[in-house]
């Protein structure tokens, strides 16, 4: 199977010549690459991240909406690392709206 998951985008930088950044989810952060993705991404932006790699860029409803799909995913055993992800997003989520 394979899933993008979404994340927040809390830096951009040039490695090299590739763009590269780094993206929080709920509060895990990883290194991805950006080449993908058009110029107009900025930090604070979400993105879905598949294996390493921003592929699309989102609004943050729809940044919302699937997180809590990935919730509902999580009652499946084999993905109950899921939940955790999509709770900490969704937590993080609401604190920033507030």
């Amino acid at each position: 199977m394979c899933l993008g998951i979404p994340g927040r985008i809390t830096e951009i930088r040039d490695d090299g010549g590739l763009r590269m950044g780094t993206i929080d989810f709920g509060g895990v952060r990883r290194e991805v690459c950006l080449a993908y993705l058009d110029e107009d991404i900025a930090v604070g932006d979400y993105a879905i991240i598949h294996v390493g790699f921003a592929i699309s860029k989102v609004d943050e409803d729809e940044a919302k909406r699937t997180f809590e799909v990935l919730k509902e995913l999580s009652q499946l055993d084999e993905l109950e690392w899921i939940g955790e992800v999509a709770d900490s997003s969704l937590e993080q989520h609401g604190s920033e709206s507030a």
